[in-house]
């Protein structure tokens, strides 16, 4: 499995989400932080470097559209995947245009999140 210590930053402000994210991903083998808000995610996305972002769009403050902005930016070749529980084609297309990697609608299955976080990491050039 080549997804093993990958690592993913999970950025949401609902906690139940953020929880969920992380029991997915870290059993089947993925290191996971998680960060309930933009600032404090560009903070960490500063301090550690990952292989992937997975955020909430509508969130308090900072939302997941700037964070895309900032990524890109920043760390371009990070990869980016957008969770929306708005789940119409026009924030979907808005996010593709920022920069996002991938886009999963909110609620979704295990198996989806795997399934995205599994296609973006095979992209992913050490």
């Amino acid at each position: 499995m080549g997804m093993r210590n990958k690592k993913v930053l999970v950025i949401d402000d609902e906690y139940i989400v953020r929880v969920s994210c992380q029991r997915v991903l870290e059993t089947d083998g993925y290191s996971v932080f998680l960060s309930s808000n933009v600032m404090d995610g560009l903070k960490l996305i500063e301090d550690e470097g990952f292989d992937l972002v997975i955020t909430d769009l509508i969130m308090p403050g900072m939302d997941g559209f700037e964070l895309l902005k900032q990524v890109r930016g920043r760390w371009p070749s990070l990869k980016v995947v957008v969770m929306t529980g708005y789940g119409t084609t026009e924030t979907s297309d808005k996010s593709l245009e920022l920069g996002a990697d991938g886009v999963i609608k909110k609620p979704f299955l295990p198996e989806e999140l795997l399934s995205v976080a599994g296609t973006i990491q095979s992209n992913y050039v050490n």
